[in-house]
């Protein structure tokens, strides 16, 4: 029962990251939204989550996971009812936030409420897999199932549809939860979230933005210089803290630093890819949200199908393979964009690129480091998927403009995020990969060694 109210509560938080790009038109006809505020839906949601992932898991680890885990599906079904009543762009706008608030409190929580409530590594492993394949499914079921509800409802229906599910894993989160807190849990670092939020936040405004304001405005250039000046002085104050926001050891590991920039480059693709082709298969093309919805079916089921095998894949070959897999078909499936007029052979090598990437790189995230930083690394990892998320959302929407022109240019970006996962790929899987690891792992060893400065956190459970 508590990996049901585990999995129902993932498969909310993350079937809004993709159910919502199929409304988008309808929602564009009905409150006469310009297209940065089709983007600011899609991306005020991921931003928020990409920003506060990290934080709402230590707090649960310091004040009650069961806690905050029911606080988050309470904000998020109220934020959720508020999208549905908005009344125009702004508003909507801002209930996604609420709800992405919310979301940030149930997707790192309830992966430790599942690590903590399975004490059994095996069964630990079957039941982080079931939470793993909720994922993907969710993900691949959200354009199918937001095209038949706007089509049949309205588009206020894709966000109505999360309040009965979260209802009833409220109820059963109040009585099938135990509570559970971390031993050690990480202190806050208040400073590195401001310049975190501030960094990531001014960048995509930016990003967003620069097509009304224009990239020399005086507006945007500040923004550019906030989140320059930011990432600066995240760089210099992380490393004084006893237990950072962000621990920039862990990037000395180049099996981590690979599992960043893969994490970022597959989910930019993914995330410009829904964005681009909803609004292409519907503004464009014509389609009803339901028939754009189905169009993309071939994508879901790859993703729900391969993550879950592929999990398996990894435990016992490594995750090379995968990841060469993904960067691959991620290529292959900008090539055949570019090439040919018929769109399945491309949906279905975006799904084997989206279906073979998560697990593989949480892999190579934690690889060969001790059990103390797995659940911070896998959190980084998690963190910077969201982050390539909202960076696809805003460069597409940059590239296309409000004419929807510029789709090429889309599929060339995404060529070359393919290709990067490729490198990478090989670059975060040798010897020599390994090697950075343990001399990076070696580090926390020695950290945790002096318990006045320990940062040790519950393996898994803060991530």
């Amino acid at each position: 029962m508590v990996l049901a109210v585990a999995c129902a509560s993932m498969m909310v938080v993350m079937m809004d990251i993709s159910i919502v790009n199929v409304a988008l038109p309808d929602i564009r006809a009905e409150l006469d939204a310009p297209l940065s505020g089709l983007q600011w839906i899609v991306d005020a949601y991921s931003l928020v989550l990409a920003g506060f992932l990290v934080l709402a898991g230590s707090t649960a680890d310091r004040i009650g996971r069961r806690r905050v885990f029911r606080a988050g599906l309470a904000v998020f079904g109220l934020g959720s009812l508020l999208c549905g009543l908005a009344p125009g762009i702004g508003w909507l706008i801002a209930a996604r936030v609420v709800q992405a608030v919310g979301g940030t409190m149930l997707n790192p929580v309830a992966m430790a409420i599942v690590a903590a409530t399975f004490p059994d590594r095996a069964e630990r492993a079957r039941a982080i897999g079931v939470f793993g394949a909720t994922a993907g499914l969710a993900l691949g079921l959200g354009p199918v199932l937001g095209g038949a509800l706007v089509d049949g409802l309205g588009w206020r229906a894709v966000f109505w549809v999360n309040v009965p599910i979260v209802a009833v894993a409220l109820v059963c989160a109040t009585l099938f939860v135990p509570e559970s807190r971390a031993p050690r849990p990480r202190r806050a670092d208040p400073v590195g979230q401001v310049l975190v939020v501030s960094a990531l936040g001014c960048l995509v405004f930016a990003i967003i933005e620069s097509h009304a304001y224009g990239w020399t405005s005086p507006l945007i250039l500040a923004l550019l210089a906030i989140t320059v000046l930011a990432t600066i002085a995240l760089v210099i104050h992380e490393p004084r803290r006893a237990d950072p926001l962000l621990e920039l050891r862990l990037f000395r590991s180049v099996p981590f630093t690979s599992a960043i920039l893969m994490a970022l480059s597959t989910l930019c693709a993914f995330g410009a890819f829904l964005f681009m082709t909803s609004l292409y298969l519907q503004d464009v093309q014509g389609m009803s949200a339901l028939s754009a919805g189905l169009r993309l079916i071939p994508v879901g089921a790859l993703i729900a199908t391969l993550a879950p095998l592929t999990g398996r894949f990894v435990a016992t070959r490594g995750p090379r393979i995968p990841l060469l897999t993904s960067g691959t078909a991620l290529t292959l499936a900008a090539v055949t964009a570019l090439c040919l007029d018929e769109p399945l052979p491309t949906y279905l090598l975006i799904g084997v690129a989206i279906g073979t990437s998560a697990p593989p790189i949480t892999n190579t995230a934690v690889s060969g480091m001790p059990t103390s930083m797995t659940g911070v690394a896998a959190s980084l990892a998690a963190t910077a998927r969201q982050v390539g998320t909202t960076l696809g959302v805003a460069i597409v929407g940059t590239v296309i403009g409000p004419s929807l022109s510029g789709f090429h240019t889309i599929w060339w970006l995404i060529l070359a995020l393919g290709a990067a996962v490729v490198v990478l790929a090989f670059l975060g899987t040798g010897q020599w990969a390994d090697r950075t690891a343990r001399e990076a792992a070696a580090l926390f060893d020695d950290m945790d060694a002096a318990p006045e400065r320990s940062r040790d956190v519950d393996p898994l459970l803060s991530g």
